[in-house]
């Protein structure tokens, strides 16, 4: 008989613990999802910031990159 208290107090210890760590995943879960939440929301402001940023239209005849020099890329 002692040995099936025992085996039902470690039993009931086990489910204490296995509830309480599912009590703090459920909450870590709510962080996460809330801090997705936040990055979703800076993406969704930058997107708009991007969205108003205007780019100087080109003279006629003029290249729209900039000028063209024959040795692009080398730092000269």
């Amino acid at each position: 008989m002692l040995w099936v208290v025992l085996f039902l107090v470690l039993a009931l210890g086990a489910l204490a613990v296995l509830v309480g760590y599912a009590v703090w995943l459920a909450h870590k879960t709510a962080d996460v999802l809330s801090e997705v939440g936040q990055l979703a929301d800076r993406a969704a402001q930058l997107a708009d910031l991007v969205g108003q940023v205007g780019v100087p239209a080109a003279a006629p005849g003029e290249s729209p990159t900039g000028p063209v020099t024959g040795r692009a890329g080398r730092g000269r």
